[in-house]
């Protein structure tokens, strides 16, 4: 068991008895706008905690878990995703930057911004960036971050729908290949 929600609750938003995501699975949630989904997954990744019940990442309690730890294995990303003033390398590297990890060669970072089909060059600026394009450019960051899960906040909600096609099963097949959790 990846993730148990044992008696959550969250102020008159979230009323959860039980419930839980497998190990190694795709999941989704899905409801009505203003239903929770967001909040859940904040939850998940620690941005806020359940005003009642707990929640264990595989067996245990989130409350006893140190949160930047946490992030650092459970990723998210959130509906209007951050981009930061620069250029694209940046953006794709800054996690890794503040997590001290080794930044990679300019080879492997345009042979993500291709899998996540962003044509941009590196050194290239954010500012005059689309939607969609910043939406890709932060699912890149994110994959770059090689978490152990991927919370993903409506991931394609700035996509036309045939990029959004491609990006889903990018997504799963990226999941699938590394043993992730989303």
């Amino acid at each position: 068991m990846m993730f148990e929600l044992l008696g959550v609750k969250y102020k008159t938003i979230i009323d959860i008895a039980y419930a839980c995501i497998d190990e190694h699975a795709i999941t989704a949630l899905t409801g009505i706008s203003g239903s929770g989904k967001t909040t859940i997954l904040k939850m998940l990744n620690k941005m806020v905690s359940p005003t009642q019940g707990k929640i264990l990442f595989r067996g245990k309690n989130l409350d006893d878990v140190d949160s930047t730890t946490h992030r650092r294995k459970v990723a998210m990303l959130s509906q209007n995703p951050a981009v930061f003033e620069g250029n694209i390398r940046h953006n794709l590297t800054i996690g890794l930057f503040f997590q001290q990890k080794p930044l990679p060669c300019d080879d492997f970072l345009n042979r993500l911004l291709k899998k996540v089909h962003l044509s941009q060059p590196l050194d290239g600026p954010t500012a005059n960036l689309s939607g969609g394009e910043k939406q890709r450019l932060a699912l890149a960051r994110v994959l770059l971050l090689d978490a152990q899960v991927y919370l993903l906040d409506e991931p394609s909600s700035a996509l036309d729908e045939e990029t959004e096609h491609m990006m889903i099963e990018m997504i799963t097949e990226h999941v699938k290949t590394h043993q992730k959790a989303w």
